[in-house]
């Protein structure tokens, strides 16, 4: 069932807009007036990365008027391979400055906001106040909580998209929705997984074009709340597997124990980046890969474990490394294949997953282990620049 549009239309489209609009323009469900709406609208999309690339370009070659771009991070290569936005020449710019650019490059009748920072607490209602709909492409909880908490507290419909290898998800939330059916995405995800149970995109991976299935769906949901089109995801949960090219809808219902959102929280640990256990394990017990480097040169007899997945100890490995993925050392399956006469120093990609090992083997009787910050990314940054990174 269409809700209500969620913006009026503005006074008038000029001859440049309807000749590129026109395609938009002849269908009888959007017309003049459902494009005056996409004119008049004012659109947030939080993140310029694997699902806010093909979000900004479509909402704008859809004419949104008024698109805000919420990321404070730049422009690496490892980004070329799904964030369509950015191109080569873009790799160390400010990504919210890069998308900018290309979305004047789509349409020039843009008009672009810039907000680099980080997202907190602290200012997700002044960003958010300003805009008639929210589209979130994170890929983390904490900020994906703020989002939907930011959100309700202003009475903002939003659309949430996520990601991972060959699946993605789609829903739209609105806890104000005049239909009465408002849900919010915590009556879907009450509460965050432990800390490092779900992967992020960085840990886990994910299929490219993905971000360009996911990325139109959410467009498209937000061109049909704008317009007052369609049968919006309110309430539902859409599921795309890319391998089995499937798509199903899941009906999603309101939570009767979900606590009312009154104020905004400490979102970092409401979700537990990383665990209380992991955090202690790591304090005093941390070192830098050069303090690594001079242990392997002085010669200091200890055993280099790699808690990375097999297909990542394929990509980059640091010199003497073995690998024990941090699974079997969290279960306890791994303990009787560790020394119990030398030290054990513990790496991952960038210091959370051997954090959380480091716990498990401290917690075992491993007291004198301890674990590489930064990881293996650190590792190529600060002592062997030629190995690639992930």
């Amino acid at each position: 069932m269409a809700l209500p549009p969620l913006v009026e239309p503005a006074a008038e489209l000029t001859k440049e807009e309807v000749a590129r609009y026109s395609r938009h323009l002849i269908i009888p469900d959007v017309g003049v007036d459902g494009q005056k709406r996409l004119k008049n609208a004012k659109v947030l999309v939080v993140g310029a990365g694997g699902l806010g690339s093909p979000a900004l370009l479509y909402l704008a070659a859809a004419g949104v008027g008024t698109l805000g771009v919420v990321d404070f991070d730049v422009v690496d290569e490892s980004n070329l391979q799904r964030q369509v936005i950015h191109g080569q020449s873009d790799v160390g710019r400010p990504k919210a400055e890069s998308a900018r650019d290309s979305v004047a490059e789509i349409n020039p009748f843009v008009k672009v906001v810039l907000h680099q920072t980080h997202l907190n607490s602290e200012n997700a209602l002044d960003i958010f106040r300003d805009y008639d709909l929210i589209l979130d492409g994170t890929d983390n909880f904490a900020t994906r909580y703020l989002v939907n908490d930011a959100a309700v507290l202003l009475g903002k419909p939003y659309v949430w998209g996520s990601i991972f290898r060959f699946e993605g998800q789609v829903s739209v939330f609105w806890e104000d929705a005049p239909n009465g059916q408002g849900l919010n995405y915590r009556d879907l995800y009450p509460e965050p997984p432990p800390p490092g149970m779900v992967p992020s995109c960085a840990e886990g991976g994910v299929l490219g074009v993905l971000c360009a299935s996911i990325g139109s769906i959410m467009v498209t949901e937000a061109i049909k709340l704008l317009t007052g089109i369609g049968d919006p995801l309110l309430g539902r949960l859409m599921v795309y597997d890319a391998l089995e090219m499937s798509y199903r809808t899941i009906k999603i219902r309101k939570d009767p124990e979900s606590p009312k959102i009154t104020e905004l929280i400490d979102y970092e640990a409401f979700c537990g980046v990383v665990s209380t256990d992991a955090q202690q394990a790591a304090a005093g017990n941390t070192i830098t890969p050069l303090e690594l480097k001079h242990k392997q040169e002085s010669g200091e007899d200890f055993l280099l474990v790699d808690v990375r997945e097999p297909h990542e100890y394929e990509i980059v490995k640091i010199p003497g490394s073995v690998l024990i993925p941090k699974d079997r050392i969290l279960s306890g399956e791994a303990f009787s294949e560790l020394p119990q006469d030398k030290p054990l120093v513990l790496h991952c990609k960038s210091g959370a997953r051997s954090a959380e090992a480091l716990a498990a083997l401290h917690k075992a009787g491993f007291k004198d282990a301890v674990h590489v910050g930064g990881g293996v990314l650190a590792w190529a940054r600060e002592v062997d620049p030629s190995l690639p990174t992930y």
